[in-house]
């Protein structure tokens, strides 16, 4: 478990929809939610007596009681070390090209799969404390982190030998999955590299898979307590 607990607050007028966010993120290792507002004003009165408490916001950008990102604009303005994610239906390309003026961490469009929501978590949780835990990034750790805001403009690094990425594969991700095999010097499974990056086992075997035909890992069959074979992935470190 994550010793860290990030703040949530949940803005959201359906009352439906801010009751899922809620169960979920309380599922999710390292998070907390703080407070849920259903408008501009309730979301406004939890900030301004929980703000401390406060790392993320999930902001909806259809709210009775504003028009369109006015909200999104206040609260970067007042709050600047709150990170703000859009979960809305809005679709329109002016409404999104604005929220990423704004500064949003992440842009997801309703209905949200829970993969999609956990890799939005997950990398926050991971840049916030990759943020935490130093005083200087170089060049590349900031490229890989910038590569959210550009995936397709993320030159490729030392941990990832393919210039251009398949669908479905996240060159952010795909480091992550490196970090945990090279973590241990022994092989894991996708369930234990899954433990480590906090994504699901379908995720990390996708790509523990992607890295094995690349020719970056190695699968091994090794055998667990009870002597079922298992599939165990080794990095292979360069010479």
């Amino acid at each position: 478990m994550s010793a860290t607990h990030y703040g949530i607050l949940i803005v959201e007028d359906d009352f439906r929809i801010a009751d899922i966010h809620k169960a979920f993120i309380e599922r999710s290792d390292g998070f907390r939610v703080v407070g849920v507002a259903h408008n501009a004003a309730e979301a406004r009165a939890l900030m301004a007596a929980h703000h401390t408490s406060v790392d993320l916001v999930l902001l909806d950008a259809f709210l009775p009681d504003v028009e369109g990102l006015e909200l999104l604009w206040a609260l970067r303005q007042r709050y600047t070390r709150v990170d703000i994610v859009m979960v809305t239906a809005a679709k329109e390309v002016e409404t999104i090209s604005e929220a990423l003026r704004g500064g949003v961490f992440d842009y997801l469009i309703k209905p949200i799969e829970a993969e999609r929501m956990n890799r939005m978590l997950t990398r926050f949780r991971h840049e916030r404390e990759a943020m935490a835990n130093r005083d200087e990034m170089s060049q590349e750790e900031l490229d890989q982190m910038l590569a959210r805001l550009s995936p397709g403009a993320a030159p490729a690094t030392s941990g990832a030998g393919t210039a251009g990425l398949p669908k479905g594969i996240d060159r952010l991700t795909l480091n992550r999955v490196e970090q945990a095999l090279r973590a241990e010097h022994a092989s894991q499974t996708a369930m234990q590299v899954a433990r480590a990056m906090g994504a699901s086992r379908s995720t990390a075997r996708r790509y523990l898979e992607f890295l094995v035909a690349e020719q970056r890992v190695v699968a091994e069959l090794g055998y667990g307590d009870v002597g079922r074979p298992e599939r165990r992935y080794r990095l292979i470190e360069p010479d």
